[in-house]
């Protein structure tokens, strides 16, 4: 790691040849990356989102699309990285194809923002997987269409309906929601109950989990610290070279990474184990 420390501290310590020499290793190392069987890993939850890093990509509105997953021992993993349009469902179904002819598998929920192309590519990719909408996205969404004087009551009153204790409570906080700010700004409120059902999918998973489930926060996290990071340099070159830089920056961000909370039920939620409000649900027979 030394070298990825000074190439971002100052490229003033590294001679250019070994500025192209550390770039093509990360490049390869990304392209192996990319390649590698997904047979046997086995991506129970999935996070999508579209990051802006400080670094120049491609094309001129690219990002980079990331998928992270936590797998059937509740462990987080990066899945892919890949340069692409964040609004462009053509984007990410190439990444979606490309990761299941390597073998991944439909995971059983993936959480991302409604803005972008995902949902129709999954809907083609991965039919059998559900959706959650991120919350932090949504949220901001809304008190964006919001004066800024009504944006700390609705901060608040989304904060009911996503921490309510069950479906049911979280229903009657959208119910309250409509009813205070529907009559003077029925666009801010539209966003959340028109995505309603997408909004409250994590219910019907384990109740430790919906700390997780709740928002793309394992992303946004991570890229925070790769944002600051990739700010230092700009000097990375080709798209490629940034885009395999980006990489490494993650890589060396996921010695942090934590299991998530409640891992032994992972594996329950893959062997279709159901949750109501949370709770396990034991099979009839079983009681019986």
């Amino acid at each position: 790691m030394p070298a990825l420390e000074q190439f971002l501290g100052s490229s003033a310590g590294l001679s250019p040849a070994t500025v192209t020499r550390l770039t093509k290793q990360w490049s390869d190392g990304h392209a192996a990356f990319q390649q590698r069987d997904l047979t046997e890993a086995d991506y129970v939850y999935v996070w999508a989102d579209g990051v802006h890093p400080k670094v120049r990509l491609g094309q001129a509105h690219s990002c980079v699309l990331v998928l992270m997953g936590v797998r059937l021992d509740g462990t987080k993993e990066l899945i892919a990285l890949a340069e692409g349009l964040r609004e462009s469902t053509e984007s990410w179904a190439d990444l979606l194809r490309d990761c299941r002819r390597r073998g991944m598998r439909d995971p059983e929920l993936v959480v991302g923002d409604g803005a972008m192309g995902l949902w129709k590519a999954l809907a083609e990719v991965f039919p059998a997987s559900r959706h959650q909408r991120c919350w932090v996205h949504k949220a901001r969404n809304v008190t964006n269409a919001l004066p800024k004087s009504a944006q700390p009551g609705a901060t608040k009153a989304m904060q009911e309906i996503y921490n309510a204790e069950d479906r049911a409570h979280a229903e009657k906080a959208i119910e309250a929601f409509a009813k205070t700010y529907g009559a003077k700004f029925p666009k801010a409120v539209a966003k959340i109950t028109e995505d309603c059902d997408e909004l409250l999918t994590f219910y019907d998973f384990p109740a430790e989990h919906w700390i997780h489930l709740r928002t793309t926060n394992p992303i946004e996290s991570t890229f925070s610290t790769v944002k600051l990071r990739t700010k230092v340099t700009r000097g990375a070159g080709s798209p490629a070279a940034a885009l395999a830089m980006v990489f490494k920056l993650v890589e060396s961000a996921r010695a942090r990474w934590r299991a998530v909370t409640g891992a032994h039920l992972v594996a329950l939620v893959r062997a279709g184990a159901t949750f109501e409000n949370g709770i396990l649900v034991e099979r009839q027979e079983q009681a019986a």
